[in-house]
Formats: C-alpha cells, sequence, structure tokens
C-alpha cells in the first residue's frame, strides 16, 4: 500500500523509517505522475515489509519540496537511514525502480 504522507508526516514517515523509503513527489495536474502510480502501487505490494513506498503532493506540501529541490516531477527519491541514495526523474518503466530498490536491498 502506497502511504500518502505530509511535510507534517515526513520525519517519521521517511527519515525514521526502519526500512528503506521510495518517495514519489508528485501533483494531480501531472500526467507522468499518473503513469508511474500503478507501478509504485505494484512495487509497494511486492516489497511489502521490505520498502516503504509514500507520495507526496508538492503543490501541498512546499517544504519537503524544497528541502530535497524538487524542480521536475515526478520525482522519486530513495531513502535509506533517513539519506536519500537515489533518484530518479520523469516516468520510467518499473524495471528501472526494481533495478534502483533491488540496490539498496
Amino acid at each position: 500500500m502506497v502511504i500518502e504522507i505530509t511535510d507534517a508526516t515526513f520525519e517519521a514517515e521517511v527519515l525514521r523509517s526502519d526500512i528503506p523509503v521510495i518517495m514519489d513527489l508528485w501533483a494531480v495536474w501531472c500526467g507522468p505522475c499518473k503513469m508511474i502510480h500503478p507501478i509504485l502501487d505494484e512495487i509497494a505490494t511486492e516489497y511489502a515489509g521490505k520498502v516503504k513506498v509514500v507520495k507526496l503532493d508538492v503543490d501541498k506540501n512546499r517544504e519537503t519540496t524544497a528541502k530535497y529541490a524538487v524542480r521536475n516531477i515526478p520525482t522519486v527519491l530513495f531513502f535509506k537511514k533517513g539519506e536519500v541514495v537515489d533518484k530518479q526523474v520523469g516516468a520510467v518503466p518499473k524495471k528501472k525502480f526494481v533495478e534502483k530498490i533491488d540496490a539498496i536491498l
């Protein structure tokens, strides 16, 4: 299950997570964002217990968006132990996400 987070819940859900976190920064009006949501839903199910998948609406959560200097969406940040260890900008096939996840596990 993909978890919707906000600036207020970011620290608890992402930075303090015991497992790696994949954070999707998106917006309602973003077409490519909608293209990767089903992929991230599948990943959340397939990697349940191994990684946490969260999404953050950039229009409603400007603080976290600015903190990570997100200029283009979709941007997917890969966190491990509270640190960004990888990044993917733009819509890509599931295989690309899986490669990045497998590399941090």
